[in-house]
Order: structure tokens, then C-alpha cells, then sequence
């Protein structure tokens, strides 16, 4: 315990993060003033850069708000950018601060439903190949309508349920009783230990499916990932017009995705292939039975406004009835109004998951104004439009795919489309060139940033939930699962980029 005040501030300075991270962050801090004043702006807006590259990389030591804002609020208070600058940053994107806000915490109020089904694919479907495949296959349809982010939770949060039910059996209990500790194996009978761990593999494999599966589908539509909106906004396009320039690209990789998935089970490559134990399937769908009989009228009531309130957003989406946040925000009217959803604290809830990555976001765009400010990216989009212009797409989707395995792409997806925005206003390119790079960085950003978890919101969601340490999944795992993946969506990426720009 801290004896001083002194040691009392340094103990409370972004809390439980590692001391040499403390540090790291405190010199980035002392030196961006001193390389303003010696060296000059420019330099110091790149420096800002990477050192919030790095704080998006070192997510799991601490969440990158805080960090990523003091050198922000830092970068305004010595110049390089100014607090208007930020504000006309955060207006032109309102659109994707609208879509974090509402319809993340629309879905939430679906989740009912998503678990449903995500409890008949798991306990319905016995072929192991074909359960992930279909695990992979809805992740990517309902991530392509909804949201990867909210997705990744519903699937999280079914994985959670059913280990923590074979826990509880496995530990002597029934799966009733509420209060037992999944995270410890103190109490697991010795008949059952093996099975568990078999069924940590089981679980590992079909949540980094499901998790590919996100990026799939999050790709192909406007809705799929907060930067697809923001592209969208900064193109012009409306939700029929993203998907169909997205289809040459975003198809392909869909079907190699798939495919993929398919012969990793088969193969038992990569830490794929383990089966679901028989013992474990019975404990499951004894538990299935037993939830289905206990479902009231009332609940079965409100599955049906969910299912309505789907249709309702599909719809709405696809014919652009208005604004993406405030069809979500018409979801979250519609089920809270007829599920009987009326208390405060109940609806706030709800908003829990989107707000902080929405505020992060607007760190983001603080940094983005640095970078506009300063000019920084320029000469990068210069060289690269000096190439011919056939080869600039291919271009582009390498680049935007190499930074967004070490960073975070909405990060390196807004700045990149912003600077051909500039480019396109300047008149150095054309309107239809201009949205052939808008394809390239769309899909550049979403395809071969599935290589880390820092390269999605939804895969850093995966690796920082409850769910990460029960099945084993850590940092190294997720890496090595999402090898093969990396390989073909990119490859396939790059391929479909370069024949059909």
C-alpha cells in the first residue's frame, strides 16, 4: 500500500497497468514538448503517432483511452493540432459515433434471441465440421446486419453459459446452483478432467470461428465495422451501393473463408478439430431441454418482438430509411416498449459496452486532426499516387493490412480514407479512382487485420472477456488460430483487389 501521497499518485496512474508501462507513458509525455520545440512540429505529430500506435498494440496492459487521451489532450495543449480541428473531425463522423451509441445497444436488447440460436446450432448440429462451419456462416451474416462487436458478445456470452453449465456438472454440482466458480478446477472430479479439456479445445476452436466469421461478414456492408460507416459517409454511398462495390472483393474471401474453416476442422490443423465430448453434449442438451420447458409465455412474447424488431433493422438498413444510429435507435424503442423494459438502469446497461470504444473513438479523430494538421500522411498518399494508377488499390490494401495487424483498423482506415479525400478535393485524382481506393482501404483494413487481436475491436473483445481465461485462450493462442485465416483472407483479398479494380 502506497505511505505517501506521492507514492499514492504514482501507485493510481492508470491503475493496475505494468510499472515499465507507467514509465513509457510518462516519457512519451515529458519528450513530445522538447521535440516541438527542438526538431519541429511534423516530427513531433509522427512520434505522436507511433506512440498511439503503441498504446493500441499494449491493449491488454491498459485500455488505450486513457493513455491514447493524455497524449491527445497533450498534442492540443502544445499545438499540433486545435481543439476545432478535433470538433470538426468528431461532426463530419457523427454518423459512426451515432452507430457505436445506438445500434450496439439495440442489439443488446436482441440478445435473447441471438442466444436461441446460437443454443440450436451449438446443441443441434453433432458434425463438428459442419456446426463450425455454420458457426462461421451466422457470425458473418448477423455481423454483415448488425454489429461485429455485438456478435463477438452474443457468442461470448453463449460459450459462457455452457461451460460455465459442464463446469458445475464436472465439479459434482448440478447446473442450478449459482453459486459455483467456473474459473477454478479445485472441486473438477478426476473422471471428468479430460473431458474438460477437450472441451476447452472444442470451445477455443468454435469461438475463433465465430470471431472469423465476424470479419467475414463485417467486411461486405456498411454496418459490419464503425469504420465501414465512416467510408461510406466519406464516399457518398448508401447501404445497397457498399455492399455492391464491396461484392467483388468481400465474396471471394467470404467462399475461401468458409472453405477454410471446412478443411481446418478436417485437417485438426492449427489448433482446430477437437470434437465435443459425448458426455459433455449430453450435460448440454439436457440443460437446452430444461431452459426451452421453463421459457414463459411472456418470453416467448418477446422473442417475437425481437424477431419483428430484426426484420424491422434488415429492412430499414437496406432501403436507408435513415440514419444507421437512429435505426438503432428505433430498435432500442421498439423491444423496450413491448418487453416490458422500463427501468433506467436496466436500459443503461445496454450502452455499457458501446460507450467506451465510441470515446476512444473520438481519440482517435483527436489524433487524425494532428495528422491533418500536419500533413504527415501526405507524402505516403504522394508516392503512392505516383504509381501507376492500376497498381495504387493493391498498394493501398498492403499497406492499410500491414498497419492494421499492429494497430487497430478503424485507427488506420479513417486516417488513410481522409488523406485521398484531401487528394480527391485537390483534384489529383478522379471521383471513380477515388472509391476504387476507398475499396482497397475498406477491405485492407477488415481482411488481414484478423492476424492479431489489436487489429479488431471484436477480437480484443474476445481475448479481454470472461470467457478468454476459462477455455485457455490467450494472445499467442489467438495469433497462431487465426494464421490460416490471415493467409487466405489476405491472399484473396489481395487477388480479388488486384483483378477487379
Amino acid at each position: 500500500m502506497p505511505k505517501t501521497v506521492i507514492s499514492g499518485f504514482t501507485h493510481n496512474f492508470l491503475g493496475n497497468a505494468p510499472v515499465w508501462y507507467k514509465q513509457t507513458i510518462l516519457l512519451f509525455l515529458l519528450i513530445n514538448p522538447f521535440v516541438v520545440l527542438f526538431i519541429g512540429p511534423v516530427a513531433a505529430g509522427w512520434l505522436l503517432v507511433g506512440e498511439f500506435i503503441f498504446t493500441l498494440a499494449m491493449a491488454l496492459k491498459c485500455y488505450p483511452l486513457l493513455p491514447g487521451g493524455l497524449l491527445a489532450v497533450e498534442a492540443l495543449i502544445i499545438g499540433l493540432a486545435t481543439p476545432e480541428a478535433v470538433y470538426a473531425e468528431v461532426v463530419v463522423n457523427l454518423p459512426v459515433i451515432l452507430l457505436l451509441m445506438f445500434m450496439v445497444a439495440g442489439i443488446y436488447f436482441m440478445k435473447q434471441l441471438l442466444l436461441v440460436a446460437f443454443t440450436q446450432i451449438l446443441v443441434g448440429v453433432r458434425s463438428k465440421s459442419a456446426l463450425s462451419l455454420l458457426f462461421c456462416a451466422a457470425a458473418a451474416l448477423m455481423s454483415a446486419f448488425l454489429d461485429a462487436l455485438t456478435v463477438t458478445a452474443v457468442i461470448i456470452t453463449v460459450a459462457v453459459g455452457f461451460y460455465s453449465v459442464y463446469h458445475k456438472v464436472a465439479s459434482g454440482r448440478g447446473y442450478h446452483h449459482t453459486d459455483h466458480n467456473a474459473q477454478s478446477d479445485e472441486h473438477v472430479i478426476e473422471l471428468h478432467r479430460e473431458d474438460l479439456v477437450q472441451f476447452r479445445a472444442f470451445m477455443r476452436s468454435l469461438l475463433m470461428h465465430g470471431a472469423i466469421g465476424t470479419a467475414l461478414g463485417g467486411v461486405a456492408t456498411m454496418v459490419g465495422e464503425p469504420q465501414n460507416l465512416l467510408i461510406a459517409k466519406v464516399v457518398g454511398w448508401n447501404f445497397a451501393e457498399f455492399f455492391q462495390r464491396m461484392a467483388p472483393i468481400s465474396m471471394p474471401v467470404l467462399v475461401a473463408g468458409l472453405v477454410t474453416c471446412w478443411f481446418l476442422e478436417k485437417l485438426r490443423w492449427f489448433g482446430y478439430g477437437a470434437r465435443l465430448p459425448k458426455p459433455v453434449r449430453q450435460v448440454l442438451e439436457e440443460f437446452a431441454d430444461n431452459e426451452r420447458k421453463k421459457r414463459t409465455k411472456a418470453d416467448q412474447a418477446a422473442l417475437w418482438v425481437q424477431a419483428a424488431a430484426a426484420v424491422i433493422l434488415v429492412f430499414g438498413l437496406a432501403f436507408h430509411i435513415a440514419e444507421v444510429g437512429l435505426i438503432g435507435l428505433l430498435v432500442i424503442i421498439l423491444i423496450t416498449s413491448f418487453t416490458g423494459v422500463t427501468d433506467e438502469h436496466q436500459i443503461g446497461k445496454a450502452f455499457q459496452e458501446a460507450l467506451p470504444f465510441t470515446s476512444l473513438l473520438v481519440v482517435f479523430f483527436a489524433v487524425v486532426a494532428v495528422i491533418h494538421e500536419q500533413h504527415l500522411f501526405k507524402p505516403v498518399i504522394d508516392f503512392v499516387l505516383t504509381q501507376p494508377e492500376a497498381q495504387q488499390p493493391a498498394m493501398f490494401f498492403v499497406a492499410n493490412g500491414l498497419l492494421s495487424m499492429i494497430s487497430d483498423n478503424v485507427f488506420v482506415a479513417t486516417v488513410y480514407i481522409s488523406e485521398i479525400k484531401q487528394a480527391l478535393d485537390a483534384g489529383a485524382i478522379s471521383q471513380a479512382h477515388f472509391e476504387d481506393l476507398a475499396v482497397a482501404i475498406n477491405t485492407g483494413t477488415n481482411l488481414p487485420s484478423v492476424a492479431t487481436p489489436n487489429g479488431q475491436a471484436a477480437f480484443l473483445f474476445l481475448l479481454t472477456s470472461a470467457i478468454a481465461p476459462l477455455v485457455r485462450l490467450s494472445y499467442g493462442r489467438m495469433v497462431v488460430m487465426a494464421f490460416p485465416y490471415t493467409l487466405v483472407l489476405g491472399g484473396v483479398g489481395l487477388m480479388s483487389v488486384i483483378q477487379f479494380l
